[in-house]
């Protein structure tokens, strides 16, 4: 009998991996004129005319009221601290634009945190040219002195901006313990796909995990399952998305491997793709088709094929 999972090692190296997600931003007339001229030192802002509510960065909705079409108007480069907090980044404030009626985000430089109070007087420090977006102020500083601007009508404006391309990335190490650290490594050094027993021993679960889904109870010892077994629901892919790994079409499944009781989600390959409905359904018998290279993942698995006569 295989051991049970919490006779391996926990403090197994971590998995790391890169998530990276592109967008398309759309700020619309007020926020994409206010991009269009802040590199241009000018801080646009808007005036709903209703409220007579000021807000600045410009906003196409009052977050006072609600109101909408407002009228665009250049704001000063001074303002009033109203809140700080020291970061690992450094300072960061609330500051009010002199005739805003809400607050902006920004970083204080030039400055300690002992230094600064509220209502303390502030005005903008400019980016070197080239800076894009809210970063084209690198800054706000201590300015005791400074006069209280005043809004005024924006005048020679740009064209807005339209989009906004933007990508975020994030990095992750996942710490795989000895459930998933052992099902990689298996699937890595020697082409076996590890499961573990349900607590009432009849089935298997796939992904291994510590417990049940099913009865929240401790699961039992490891068993090896098949690389066969049984579609069980499936859909062809023809959409095209971001992040897909094969173009479309292809075959999407769940299926069943001999000995487990939980679906494993996979591709299924090598098949006429006129014919894909016809051939793929529930019921349909695959194995596993290994790839060359070993990563230590599911990936590993390149597809599951066809089994001739379904045996």
């Amino acid at each position: 009998m295989l051991a049970i999972p919490d006779t391996f090692p926990i403090d197994l190296p971590p998995f790391k991996s890169d998530l990276s997600m592109p967008y398309t931003l759309t700020p619309g007339r007020a926020a994409g004129s206010f991009l269009a001229e802040i590199g241009k030192r000018r801080i646009v802002g808007a005036r709903f005319p209703r409220s007579g509510t000021v807000v600045v960065p410009a906003q196409d909705f009052c977050p006072l009221s609600g109101e909408s079409d407002p009228e665009l108007v250049e704001a000063p480069a001074t303002g009033t601290l109203a809140a700080f907090t020291q970061t690992g980044s450094g300072l960061i404030a609330l500051i009010r634009i002199d005739g805003s009626d809400v607050d902006m985000a920004h970083r204080i430089v030039g400055a300690t945190l002992g230094e600064l109070k509220i209502g303390l007087r502030v005005a903008a420090v400019w980016s070197d040219v080239g800076a894009e977006g809210v970063l084209a102020i690198a800054g706000f500083r201590p300015a005791p002195q400074a006069p209280i601007g005043l809004i005024r009508p924006l005048e020679g404006a740009g064209k807005p901006v339209d989009v906004v391309p933007y990508k975020l990335n994030l990095h992750y190490e996942h710490a795989f313990g000895p459930y998933y650290g052992r099902l990689f490594d298996e699937i890595k050094h020697n082409r076996r796909i590890m499961g573990v027993r349900t607590p009432d021993g009849e089935g298997a679960m796939l992904p291994p995990r510590e417990i049940c889904d099913i009865t929240h109870k401790p699961t039992g010892t490891w068993v090896e399952i098949k690389q066969t077994g049984t579609v069980r629901a499936m859909s062809v892919i023809y959409l095209e998305f971001i992040g897909q790994k094969q173009p479309p079409p292809y075959i999407y499944a769940e299926i069943m491997l001999d000995g487990a009781s939980t679906r494993l989600i996979h591709n299924v390959a090598g098949v006429d793709m006129s014919r894909a409905k016809e051939l793929v359904k529930p019921g349909t018998r695959v194995r596993a088709v290994w790839r060359e290279q070993r990563t230590g993942a599911l990936d590993d698995i390149s597809h599951f094929e066809l089994i001739p006569d379904g045996k």
